[in-house]
């Protein structure tokens, strides 16, 4: 399988602080890969990391075979690489149509981004519902389905996906857990997802690395881990 995503012993800091060390993490295309732990962890900045959004001090990060750590934010998107931040940052006074076209920025084929924002909205039918509306008007759920149809937008190789578990009611949690299945399985989308619910990630992961204080602690297969007494203990508070 074609790899399409690679750190090698990344470092990164805040001022004087490590954030990562030697983080080295791969995935293949297609794949849906899981990075777990702590608050803290460094999961969140991996994805900065990745976007351009904080320079490394050391290491390397390449994305199809090319270099990416040194990239401008803006490149690192027209590449094919989108993201969805924590916290879902909508814009709160626009409809849900301007909020889902803003992730076609970096876009200039008319016909391509009207296809995909079809799929979207076929994807996300309450969007459709709400299609004209503020996006200040949508549940916490329904923002996250904005944000996720937002980056999609931009036909991206590559997702990643920070926290989009987080302050989610749990029936819309599993809407989203299945959406992400979706994703990766119809659109050939690889997909990077940041969780604190590691039993949600696990579960729709293939493959996961654990992370602890900026350090890849434990790596496998998501089913193996799921049976992990390390994992168990550490973040699916006790048996399953």
């Amino acid at each position: 399988m074609t790899t399409i995503l690679s750190l090698k012993d990344v470092e990164l800091y805040y001022d004087h602080v490590y954030a990562l060390k030697r983080v080295s993490i791969e995935m293949s295309e297609g794949e849906t890969v899981a990075l777990i732990g702590a608050n803290g962890a460094g999961k969140s900045s991996i994805l900065r990391a990745i976007t351009g959004l904080r320079k490394i001090r050391s290491g390397e990060i390449h994305y199809m075979g090319e270099r990416l750590d040194g990239i401008p934010p803006a490149e690192i998107v027209r590449k094919g690489i989108a993201m969805v931040p924590e916290g879902r940052r909508v814009f709160p006074f626009m409809s849900i149509k301007d909020n889902l076209l803003m992730g076609a920025f970096t876009r200039t084929d008319k016909a391509g981004i009207t296809r995909t924002l079809d799929s979207v909205l076929q994807r996300f039918p309450r969007l459709r519902e709400r299609y004209s509306q503020q996006a200040s008007t949508l549940s916490g759920g329904e923002q996250q389905m904005m944000v996720i149809g937002r980056a999609l937008m931009a036909a991206p190789r590559l997702l990643l996906l920070d926290e989009p578990s987080l302050g989610i009611a749990p029936k819309l949690v599993q809407d989203i857990a299945r959406s992400i299945v979706a994703i990766s399985r119809d659109e050939g989308v690889s997909v990077l997802l940041v969780e604190q619910n590691s039993r949600m990630a696990l579960s729709i992961s293939s493959r996961a690395y654990a992370l602890a204080t900026g350090a890849v602690a434990l790596t496998g297969q998501s089913k193996d881990l799921m049976n992990d007494d390390r994992i168990k203990a550490a973040y699916l508070g006790g048996e399953l």
